[in-house]
């Protein structure tokens, strides 16, 4: 029998856990608000920005740190787009865009992999909660239980695990 595959990451290992445990907190931020409000607030999308600024000069060779802001650039354009045009919220272009300069572009097909299995568990998830009676008494101000939102999905809640799976999976697999 031969061994399971392994996914292969261009972050290195030393990488992903450092990122991986810089960034957990905010994700953690970036989902609750996400879940409570259906909101992901700029300061939360600043804190992933000066992660990326200041530990990825340290970690990254220079001109690939430099590339990751191309990444931010392309990804907010993109995210804007689809929320002027396709309802995305605006929240979610922005951490979505905050995201991408931690990818190096030879991850983007895990990380989209991985954002795939996060959004399926996230819209399950979502289906068995929302008729949770417990929930709703316990966080009646949750804004998603509200009816007129009961097809909005908080986005954030799919990313923000995304980015912190990359992380770890890249640190487990170095």
């Amino acid at each position: 029998m031969e061994p399971m595959a392994t996914m292969d990451f261009a972050l290195t290992a030393y990488q992903g856990l450092v990122f991986g445990l810089l960034t957990l907190p905010i994700c953690l931020w970036a989902a609750w608000t996400d879940i409570k409000e259906m909101k992901i607030r700029n300061n939360v999308v600043l804190a992933l920005v000066v992660v990326y600024v200041v530990a990825g000069i340290v970690l990254f060779p220079f001109a690939d740190w430099l590339w990751g802001f191309a990444g931010f650039a392309v990804v907010l354009v993109i995210g804007f787009v689809l929320s002027g045009t396709m309802g995305l919220g605006a929240g979610d272009a922005k951490f979505a865009a905050a995201m991408a300069p931690f990818v190096p572009l030879a991850d983007v097909v895990q990380v989209a992999y991985l954002y795939v299995a996060w959004s399926v568990l996230l819209i399950a998830g979502m289906a068995i909660v929302r008729r949770q009676n417990a929930l709703r008494v316990a966080a009646p101000d949750w804004i998603w239980f509200q009816e007129d939102l009961r097809r909005h999905v908080p986005l954030g809640v799919g990313l923000a695990p995304t980015l912190s799976s990359y992380f770890f999976a890249a640190a487990l697999a170095g």
